[in-house]
């Protein structure tokens, strides 16, 4: 069961403010080639595919490379313009044992209920000595997130997601090693005043799990900084890497 639900309004929401532009996305290609060696006929499962983007980009950057995008929410399926897109979570990916060379999590580990669990299931898809990428923030990692700048009270809610130590200490009984844990930057808007008026409260789990008076509040601390600050929104998430450990013998 995710955080929050993900029907209509979440998703629309998601799909209108959530996709980041090709000057956003540079670093993240950079960053996915540091760890994955692509080549024709690779398969990658990108896991909570969402609407597609992170999809499109790994086709778009890997000519060759077969993504199978695994999403559960029906309304982010039914907003997904790509293909081949199955349902399926974390917990039971409709994938056969060992079928796929790498996968891809985006802002998804925190809506995982059974970590343990996900970590044996990716294991049982992947092929020996396939990567994980997870793309996340972090509990106790909010200080490169533009975000949480102006809505520090949702600070609280991101310390509930898993920390780094968490999902290490999961995969690492499922037998994967950690190969790598890097900070990304990225641009996720040209401007503080573009991000305010594009803010989309259902886009953003920290802020649908908040106050309405505490969102308010932030909104109104946006805003105010977004009169006077003209540069580009970066903000730097976390990618985290473990690989499956060969076998011994």
């Amino acid at each position: 069961m995710a955080r929050i639900a993900y029907a209509d309004a979440d998703a629309e929401a998601f799909a209108a403010t959530r996709h980041l532009t090709d000057d956003g996305l540079t670093a993240w290609r950079a960053a996915v080639a540091r760890h994955l060696v692509p080549r024709p006929g690779m398969r990658l499962l990108d896991l909570g595919a969402g609407t597609g983007s992170w999809a499109h980009a790994f086709t778009d950057w890997f000519p060759g490379v077969e993504v199978v995008a695994v999403e559960p929410s029906a309304a982010m399926r039914a907003r997904c313009g790509f293909a081949p897109l199955v349902a399926g979570d974390a917990g039971h990916i409709p994938l056969a044992d060992g079928s796929v060379d790498a996968a891809w999590l985006s802002t998804v580990i925190h809506h995982v209920p059974d970590l343990a669990a996900a970590a044996h299931e990716l294991r049982r898809v992947l092929r020996p000595g396939a990567p994980v990428l997870i793309r996340s923030a972090f509990a106790g990692r909010h200080e490169a997130i533009t975000l949480f700048d102006y809505f520090p009270e949702a600070i609280r809610v991101l310390d509930t997601y898993p920390g780094i130590a968490d999902v290490e200490a999961a995969f690492a009984a499922a037998g994967f090693a950690t190969a790598a844990v890097e900070q990304v930057p990225q641009v996720t808007a040209s401007s503080l005043r573009e991000a305010a008026a594009g803010l989309r409260r259902e886009a953003h789990t920290p802020l649908q799990l908040i106050t309405d008076a505490e969102y308010a509040a932030g909104v109104q601390r946006l805003h105010e900084a977004a009169q006077a600050d003209s540069g580009p929104v970066i903000d730097a998430l976390d990618l985290l890497v473990p690989g499956v450990r060969p076998k011994q013998g």
